[in-house]
């Protein structure tokens, strides 16, 4: 196994651990011990974070499996589970925070023809799909390498 495809299994499983720290650590313990208001605050700087790390490292897993595909290859342009993963988790990140937060903060205003609950709704389907993704990529990078 190379140091690059070593770099990116780790990067896949570190950004798994972080979807994983907010989901069950940070955003339950911060509802159970702040007055909601303060809570939702804390939790909204915690995914816009998240978003950031998500773009960051999204874009640098696909880089990575281009390179690799490109190695292996000699040029051929492959699709593959390693590629389709991240770039899955990046849509996740752009669709789920960038375009639901907004109508999310217009709804809150009472604005907006979609309901806060729905649109709060689509945004966790969003942030558990894209959890799952990098869960998905961050096992097969690191089956990929016990395997060779």
């Amino acid at each position: 196994m190379g140091v690059l495809s070593r770099a990116r299994a780790l990067l896949a499983a570190l950004w798994a651990g972080e979807l994983l720290c907010i989901a069950a650590i940070a955003a339950p313990s911060a509802f159970a011990v702040l007055d909601r208001p303060q809570a939702a605050v804390l939790v909204g700087r915690l995914f816009e974070i998240d978003a950031q790390v998500g773009l960051a490292c999204g874009l640098l897993l696909v880089m990575m499996e281009r390179r690799l595909q490109r190695d292996a290859a000699e040029g051929a342009r492959v699709f593959s589970a390693e590629l389709l993963l991240p770039l899955m988790a990046l849509l996740c990140v752009v669709a789920g925070y960038y375009g639901l937060q907004p109508l999310m903060a217009a709804a809150r205003a009472g604005q907006g023809d979609i309901g806060f609950g729905a649109l709060h709704g689509a945004s966790m389907l969003f942030f558990v799909i894209k959890l799952l993704a990098v869960l998905a990529l961050a096992w097969r990078a690191s089956s990929r390498g016990a395997a060779s």
